[in-house]
């Protein structure tokens, strides 16, 4: 396979260097600065003792995620998702980031409280989501060990951990956590969200520009 020169001198199955900085909020139960190359995103975790009206009563509990991007974290500025309504890819990368956390959390071990992700892009270079997926789990594990040093919890509910990558297909070659000037010329567009035992929990792949074949898909 012919390796296509990338920012960084990286070749197609390298990823850009990624940097996590724990408690860089005081007050959250937990939190943390993820960077993926020049994508940065702060992840935080709330512990609340109140569930969603759909769980009231049912003895588990909930695990959810809010996403957005700072005005700045663009070329040019953008409006915040709060002057104009959440936008719809806010809200459908605040799903995939619910969904993925909750693949490996026993939320009947949680009692009636919820634990809220909230994501937010404070520099975008690509890869946004993966980066809040993997930061975001980071945050929900310091969260869950402090309800458990604090005796909210008796055992760690966490089943594996999780982490997620971008990847897509320029000019026919597969590579891997495209940068923006990479994503926005990607014939091929995709997303995957992994356990630390290998299994999937999520992927997202989009032929952009050209279809693919299940060889380049594998």
């Amino acid at each position: 396979m012919k390796n296509i020169t990338r920012a960084m001198g990286r070749v197609n199955e390298e990823m850009r260097p990624v940097g996590i900085e724990l408690g860089v909020l005081k007050d959250a139960e937990g939190s943390c600065l993820i960077s993926f190359g020049d994508t940065k995103v702060i992840c935080s975790a709330t512990v609340d003792d109140k569930v969603p009206h759909f769980l009231k009563g049912k003895r588990q509990g909930w695990v959810t995620a809010e996403y957005g991007m700072l005005p700045r974290s663009t070329v040019t500025r953008m409006q915040r998702d709060s002057s104009k309504g959440i936008s719809g890819r806010s809200h459908e990368i605040q799903r995939l980031i619910g969904r993925s956390l909750r693949s490996v959390v026993n939320l009947s071990e949680l009692g009636e409280r919820q634990i809220i992700i909230d994501c937010d892009v404070i520099q975008a270079d690509g890869g946004t989501r993966t980066a809040a997926i993997t930061g975001g789990f980071v945050a929900l594990c310091q969260a869950v060990k402090s309800m458990y040093k604090s005796k909210l919890i008796k055992t760690i509910p966490i089943s594996s951990q999780v982490a997620a990558v971008s990847c897509g297909i320029i000019k026919g070659v597969p590579m891997v956590d495209l940068d923006f000037q990479e994503d926005s010329s990607a014939d091929v567009d995709a997303n995957f969200v992994m356990t630390s035992d290998g299994k999937l929990i999520e992927v997202q792949a989009t032929a952009e520009n050209k279809s693919f074949t299940t060889d380049q898909f594998g």
